[in-house]
């Protein structure tokens, strides 16, 4: 059971989500009521982390507006705390809310990097680029301590193993030495969202996510590496970010990237109502501003699941953040494409006692 009421500030700071709303499996929840008995305050909430030993570390998709067709997800919930997360729902499977467990009851999958060499190695499988970070970030805080995603990133290189990965975390740049010699062989490249480049906005809606310009500095640092990398405009929350479209590709092309993207805020099942709930505490002066736009944006609902619409949005402010766009990548000089990832060079790599190939 899940409680729908707003949490006091006091117990949900640098948390995001004003809610613990159920989720939509649950018949049952609570609601606090005042009985006129004196309670002393609960304490602050703190993350916990839990284990699960996943039986394969590939998860696959058929959706046609990605580019890729299987992810590996180190991590279940975000620390980060992003309040327009569409990973949030996902937390719903495991009897657990959207809102605040998803940013404070974390599971974690340390066994994940010997499941995927186990995975990789199997006869049938045949390579294509893995994506890491487009469900939760591989690099939210907790992996400074777990070290998950390094192990992941170590098979990855064994293996010769293409990678795409897409991240907030600054935390990335611990592993640039695997990602720069991976980089080199046309085998990884990155992604860095930046959604405002205003500090202020950032630690609303990112409570937990390193500064606007500490993201602009790992751009900096994986560019300096030879790894390429894209920055991300994404998501362009309507009336609150979408004015700075330009002024982040801009700033992320002097930073080293040289590819750029955005996709547009999507509200997918329980962060509709998470998202609602926030900007009307965090920007009640705009709230119904920015809410009426994205209506608009998915014609006339909060969200639209429609495939090729989901991401982009629908009419004339649609088409005019898709201009836009357009012509920032130009004047910035960033393209739309990177160079695609080699595949040609996977190998299972021999185990201790096998029998080595004459030919190499």
């Amino acid at each position: 059971m899940t409680e729908t009421l707003p949490i006091p500030p006091e117990r949900r700071r640098g948390r995001a989500a004003v809610t613990n709303r159920t989720n939509r499996f649950e018949r049952l929840t609570t609601e606090a009521v005042d009985d006129g008995w004196e309670r002393e305050p609960l304490p602050p909430l703190r993350t916990e982390v839990r284990e699960e030993r996943p039986r394969s570390a590939i998860a696959r998709n058929t959706s046609p507006d990605v580019s890729f067709d299987r992810s590996v997800n180190p991590y279940r919930g975000c620390e980060h705390g992003c309040i327009y997360c569409f990973a949030r729902p996902s937390h719903a499977y495991l009897g657990l809310s959207p809102g605040l467990d998803f940013e404070t009851r974390l599971i974690a999958r340390p066994d994940i990097a010997e499941v995927l060499a186990r995975d990789l190695s199997r006869k049938s499988y045949r390579p294509a680029v893995l994506a890491i970070g487009t469900n939760t970030d591989p690099y939210q805080p907790v992996e400074r301590d777990r070290g998950i995603m390094r192990r992941v990133l170590e098979v990855l290189r064994e293996f010769r193993h293409p990678v795409s990965i897409v991240t907030k975390g600054a935390l990335i740049e611990r592993d640039v030495d695997i990602l720069g010699e991976m980089a080199a062989m046309g085998l990884a490249h990155v992604g860095i969202s930046v959604t405002t480049l205003d500090p202020a906005t950032a630690r609303a809606m990112e409570p937990r996510v390193p500064s606007p310009a500490r993201r602009l500095r790992a751009i900096r640092v994986l560019s300096e590496a030879g790894v390429p990398v894209r920055v991300m405009a994404s998501p362009v929350v309507p009336a609150l970010t979408d004015h700075e479209i330009e002024a982040i590709l801009l700033a992320g092309a002097e930073a080293g990237a040289g590819t750029a993207s955005y996709i547009a805020l999507r509200l997918p099942r329980e962060v509709s109502g998470l998202f609602r709930d926030w900007v009307a505490e965090a920007f009640p002066d705009r709230a119904d501003r920015i809410m009426g736009r994205v209506r608009e944006l998915h014609g006339g609902r909060d969200y639209d699941p429609e495939f090729g619409r989901r991401m982009s949005g629908q009419g004339i402010w649609a088409d005019l953040m898709k201009q836009r766009f357009a012509v920032a990548l130009r004047r910035s000089g960033l393209r739309r494409d990177a160079a695609p990832l080699r595949c040609d060079l996977f190998r299972v790599p021999p185990k201790p006692g096998d029998q080595l190939s004459l030919f190499g």
